[in-house]
């Protein structure tokens, strides 16, 4: 034991608490926090839906009001938003429909925070 040096640990329980307690504590806290924060961006379908269409709309829109040009750029905005979330939901794993609905709810799911 020469030259090995103890460090004593200080526990908010004192000096009788048991690790694992705090530990089971600490994931069950680590897992409510990680299930609100998906809550948080979890968006269904039929709101993506809504989404693409508001876009849909803006983009014909800005398109007869202002320039086709204009209206262009805005869709392909988006179109550039889809095919870069489509490819990083690839490069994460996801393959075929399950990459493409990953995608979809990525760049139009924001309406969700719109609707009420």
């Amino acid at each position: 034991m020469a030259g090995e040096v103890l460090v004593e640990q200080h526990w908010p329980e004192g000096p009788h608490a048991d690790p694992d307690a705090a530990r089971d504590r600490y994931n069950a806290d680590m897992r409510a926090s990680k299930d609100a924060t998906r809550n948080l961006f979890r968006v269904d379908l039929p709101v993506a839906h809504m989404g693409l269409a508001i876009v849909v709309i803006a983009t014909v829109f800005v398109g007869v009001v202002w320039s086709p040009t204009t209206g262009a750029i805005i869709g392909g905005a988006f179109a550039a938003l889809f095919i870069v979330a489509l490819s990083v939901a690839v490069l994460a794993g996801s393959r075929g429909r399950n990459a493409v609905r990953a995608a979809y709810k990525f760049a139009f799911g924001w309406a969700d925070w719109i609707t009420p």
